[in-house]
């Protein structure tokens, strides 16, 4: 690749981290990305101790691999339709995972490798073994589980993606093919090594780029360096700022919805402070504007010691809302899920719960608009969350906490107003 097509491409990935609805601005930098990827982890040790102990099935509708896939989807527009690949096909009896115990043990074996690698090499093994093995219709869309266990490693990958990187490099990278995403996974190392100025060493930046071009929202470089060639280059990226102005409501929507879950957050922080906790708000959400301050402002700073040591500390500090009683322990738990998945929310109050027997005891609340209580119940009855039946777990809509809280803050007393108002699950 020439100086001259380095730099359209530069000109280009800039233009395309300022695009308020490209994916850098509506996904890379989404906090809630960063939310899924331990509770993906978690959902993926399921599926490897169900294929382990033979109770997988041979169904992926209500599956454990159903949990996690779906989470994955709900990623934005990059990822949606990762589950296609995953449904099973009746009539090319793919992919052969469900009716094939064999196959269904490689793959158990291939995810469980992946899980506990920590070098590029013993991945890429793993990608091969797998390979050998010539599953029917399990290819590299496989891939977007292990982006989620490892982002530095490996890419994504879907149909966009490859032909975002065909028409950035001039490749022929086929869909498919493991050898083929490995050559892809080669070219974009290199890609991100040219460009490191304005891209982050996590794949999921140059594949939400590669996706953007790819899926036809921006002009691909010319290979033809002719000055009609760049010409018609700067028009067209000229006709996509123009359309990325108009439709900046993209973000706006986004940005409202977060706006919505912090709003949430704001009434939550102030019940429990009303009714006498210390109230801890998620890492990466302190500093949001709230109320003509800081949505952590009178909270705490830090957690208790006997959390702060927990193994699922990094998780435990991104539940949305923690109530906490004078002895440290954790008296309720919120997850805010406003648009969100739901599964995560989950597993981050199930890390919460085992890190500590105390924490069995609290009270667990998924906080969600009214008509996401069959989502909420929907993932509670999936297998892979058995353990959660030990806890107290409640939905709470909306509109009860909309319309109650005023008075429980002023009347109420402990956690009586607010389970009142919620729905056992």
């Amino acid at each position: 690749m020439d100086n001259t097509n380095t730099l359209l491409i530069n000109v280009l990935l800039n233009r395309w981290r300022t695009d308020p609805s490209g994916t850098y601005q509506t996904w890379f930098l989404w906090e809630e990305r960063l939310k899924n990827f331990r509770s993906i982890r978690r959902g993926l040790q399921a599926v490897i101790a169900e294929i382990e102990s033979g109770t997988f099935g041979n169904l992926y509708r209500g599956s454990s691999l159903e949990t996690v896939v779906h989470s994955i989807a709900e990623q934005r527009q990059i990822f949606r339709g990762a589950d296609h690949a995953f449904l099973w096909k009746p009539k090319l009896r793919i992919p052969d995972i469900y009716e094939n115990p064999e196959n269904q043990r490689a793959f158990g074996h291939f995810l469980n490798t992946c899980l506990c690698c920590n070098s590029d090499q013993a991945l890429i093994e793993a990608i091969h073994a797998l390979d050998r093995h010539q599953i029917k219709g399990l290819g590299p869309a496989a891939a977007n589980l292990l982006y989620f266990l490892h982002p530095t490693r490996v890419p994504p990958f879907n149909t966009a993606i490859v032909n975002g990187y065909n028409a950035i490099t001039g490749s022929k990278v086929k869909l498919g093919r493991w050898a083929d995403y490995l050559a892809m996974r080669r070219g974009m190392q290199e890609l991100m090594t040219r460009h490191q100025q304005t891209l982050s060493n996590d794949f999921g930046a140059l594949a939400g780029f590669l996706f953007d071009v790819g899926s036809g929202r921006y002009p691909t470089p010319p290979h033809d360096h002719s000055e009609a060639a760049r010409l018609r280059f700067d028009v067209d990226l000229a006709a996509v700022r123009e359309e990325s102005t108009q439709s900046a409501k993209a973000l706006q929507a986004a940005r409202e919805s977060d706006y919505t879950h912090t709003e949430i957050q704001g009434w939550l922080r102030d019940l429990g402070k009303a009714l006498g906790f210390s109230v801890w708000i998620a890492s990466n959400d302190r500093n949001r504007s709230y109320a003509n301050g800081r949505l952590c402002d009178g909270c705490m700073t830090q957690l208790p010691g006997n959390l702060e040591t927990s193994t699922a500390i990094d998780m435990i500090r991104l539940i949305d809302v923690l109530w906490l009683e004078p002895s440290g322990k954790v008296a309720a738990a919120f997850e805010v899920e406003h648009s969100t998945s739901i599964y995560s929310g989950i597993v981050r109050m199930l890390d919460l719960a085992l890190s500590a027997p105390e924490h069995l005891s609290s009270t667990y609340f998924l906080v969600a608009p009214d008509n996401r209580a069959a989502d909420v119940q929907g993932q509670f009855s999936r297998p892979a969350f058995s353990r959660v039946r030990e806890l107290s777990l409640k939905f709470l809509p909306y509109s009860e906490l909309r319309q109650h809280r005023e008075s429980i803050a002023r009347f109420g007393s402990g956690l009586k107003g607010v389970e009142s108002i919620s729905i056992p699950l």
